[in-house]
């Protein structure tokens, strides 16, 4: 009997653990929306609450009905978890697959900056950063997170040539190379005198208005989906890792509902 306790205090354990993180992702939702230190949730705070809970209370559901099927030998709440388990599974996969297609395309254009342009990514991701109310939403998170203020630092224009620009900072926080600009500094471009002999609208889209800048241009679109590329690098391992735990706990999963099957034929016997 030795065997089945302790399967099901390693799976019991597991799960103990996804609750908490499950607790503090739901916590950080409601705070996220909540008013504090004198005002109310931001836009961005705002953008992010919805899937923090969503997301949060569906581990904590799936963690207490995980723990309660190896505390109590509730098969059918065992057979519950399994099957939710299995669901978060597939939909794991079917995430990282989706993502990995729609940011396969799109990368930066070689020049005196690394340049992106909104037409070399998927028609889903344009789509997502063309539609009026979700673009407002990622512009007040990135004026929120100060991209574009935080490079202003009085450099010579070869030292900012020579920077290490984001993405989102090239798209988003200087006018397009083509457009001719004057450089005063890092957020300050001065416009031709003359007629511009570009076509590209980014030209008259800038503006040195530090709220404003190049957020309404097309290239600082393309330069947030050019950071969502990168970051998809990132959490495609974090992706791979967390597939391989839901994989393991499911495993123990099995492993207790046998267990639990094995305890209750023994009662059975005796």
């Amino acid at each position: 009997m030795a065997r089945p306790r302790c399967s099901n205090a390693v799976f019991a354990s597991f799960n103990v653990l996804t609750l908490l993180l499950g607790a503090a992702v739901l916590a950080w939702g409601i705070y996220a929306g909540a008013p504090h230190r004198g005002g109310g949730a931001t836009d961005c705070q705002r953008f992010l609450r919805t899937p923090a809970l969503v997301l949060g209370a569906a581990v904590m559901v799936v963690s207490m009905a995980g723990i309660a099927g190896a505390c109590c030998r509730a098969s059918l709440l065992l057979w519950l978890y399994l099957f939710l388990a299995a669901l978060l599974i597939l939909a794991t996969l079917c995430f990282a697959v989706f993502a990995l297609v729609v940011t396969n395309a799109g990368a930066g254009q070689a020049g005196r900056f690394k340049e992106y342009r909104l037409g070399d990514y998927s028609s889903w991701l344009r789509r997502r950063v063309e539609d009026d109310r979700t673009w407002g939403r990622i512009r007040s998170c990135l004026a929120e997170a100060g991209v574009c203020r935080s490079l202003q630092s009085n450099r010579t224009f070869n030292e900012f040539v020579n920077g290490n620009l984001s993405p989102v900072q090239s798209g988003c926080c200087k006018p397009p190379t083509e457009c001719n600009f004057a450089y005063l500094n890092e957020t300050y471009w001065m416009k031709p005198s003359g007629p511009s002999n570009s076509s590209n609208p980014d030209c008259d889209a800038w503006s040195n208005d530090q709220s404003e800048l190049c957020y309404a241009c097309q290239s600082c679109k393309a330069g947030v989906l050019g950071n969502l590329k990168n970051s998809w690098k990132k959490i495609a391992i974090i992706n791979a890792a967390f597939i391989a735990l839901l994989i393991v706990v499911y495993s123990l999963g099995c492993c207790v509902l046998r267990n639990n099957r094995r305890h209750k034929y023994a009662l059975v016997g005796k």
